[in-house]
């Protein structure tokens, strides 16, 4: 009898394999009209899942994986359906913000300023100010912090830093990993570090970095230092101006395309220049306009102060009061009070 029974059980088994794949399970290669070679094709460009493909349009699409207009059309429709984009109750919406974690600075002071815990994952937080104010100084303690474990204020990650200016210095991070008592060997295997040489190598790498994730690595920070460099400088005149921030709008969406598909925290540092119509106060203005200010979720001028200080000023966010904080760089990144 026991031996009758056997094969019964083996039998359901079976039948539960050959369940249809769930929602979480499909890939770009189920969607129809999406054969091997437009998979390939689409991975090239930068195209992983399901999402990637339901924000793009017919055109697009077709561009990317060489379909036709109409196969793309059904395939993005099928996407759609797939991944269930549509309106959501407020209260679903808070349990997927349940996700978002933060990376500490390294001052609790600036931590606050933040809204208590430091830089936000699915967002993109500007830094702008002059040069030597510290901008780079908390994309690479970022770079540290994000390494640290969960209870410290990191997330256990690894960073990507795009370097479009000659910042990054390998010797400053072994510095601040020192100060925090790390291995700074280890601390810099878990940085990727890319020099863009241009606007389009620059947009290039973001590509990159979703196929990295793909791959495997579990990228929590990406840091572009800075954001607005190359564009200002092959996009110069007024009569360019329309096309630089068209290029630059495309390139912070997909920034936060990348923040919010992977739960990444972005920091950008943006360049300034000095606006001759303010006749009063600081005439100091980010580079980018209404572009760059719509598209970060957070804003932050940073400026020297007095005896060494440093005064970042919270100017724009979704639901934190306009603020400012004094803190120091030192050895070890930021800190509350001077080395």
């Amino acid at each position: 009898m026991t031996t009758k029974k056997q094969p019964k059980k083996t039998e359901t088994k079976k039948k539960v394999s050959k369940k249809p794949k769930s929602e979480k399970e499909m890939s770009v290669s189920d969607l129809p009209g999406i054969g091997p070679a437009a998979v390939e094709k689409l991975g090239s460009a930068g195209i992983f899942d399901l999402m990637g493909v339901a924000v793009l349009g017919p055109k697009e699409l077709s561009e990317m994986a060489g379909i036709g207009e109409a196969v793309a059309r059904k395939a993005i429709q099928a996407s759609r359906k797939m991944m269930d984009l549509g309106f959501q109750s407020g209260l679903e919406f808070a349990k997927k913000r349940e996700e978002v974690f933060y990376l500490t600075t390294g001052s609790k002071q600036f931590d606050s300023l933040l809204g208590g815990r430091g830089v936000e994952t699915k967002a993109i937080t500007e830094a702008f100010g002059a040069y030597g104010s510290g901008k780079t100084q908390l994309g690479l303690s970022l770079a540290v912090n994000v390494q640290m474990p969960l209870e410290m204020g990191g997330s256990e990650g690894k960073a990507v830093y795009i370097d479009t200016e000659g910042t990054f210095r390998p010797e400053r991070i072994k510095q601040i990993a020192e100060a925090k008592g790390m291995n700074p060997e280890n601390v810099l295997k878990n940085i990727f570090v890319a020099r863009a040489f241009n606007s389009d190598h620059q947009i290039l790498l973001i590509d990159k970095i979703g196929e990295m994730i793909k791959d495997g690595e579990p990228i929590r920070l990406v840091v572009v230092d800075s954001l607005t460099a190359h564009f200002r400088a092959e996009f110069s005149g007024r009569g360019r101006l329309a096309d630089r921030q068209q290029k630059l709008n495309k390139y912070l969406h997909n920034l936060m395309k990348i923040a919010e598909q992977f739960n990444v925290a972005v920091y950008v540092t943006n360049q300034v220049m000095s606006n001759p119509a303010m006749m009063f106060g600081d005439p100091t203005t980010a580079i980018g306009g209404n572009i760059v200010g719509h598209a970060s979720t957070f804003r932050l001028y940073i400026r020297r102060s007095k005896k060494n200080s440093r005064v970042a000023k919270l100017i724009d966010s979704p639901n934190l009061p306009d603020n400012e904080c004094i803190f120091y760089i030192g050895a070890g990144g930021l800190s509350d009070k001077e080395d």
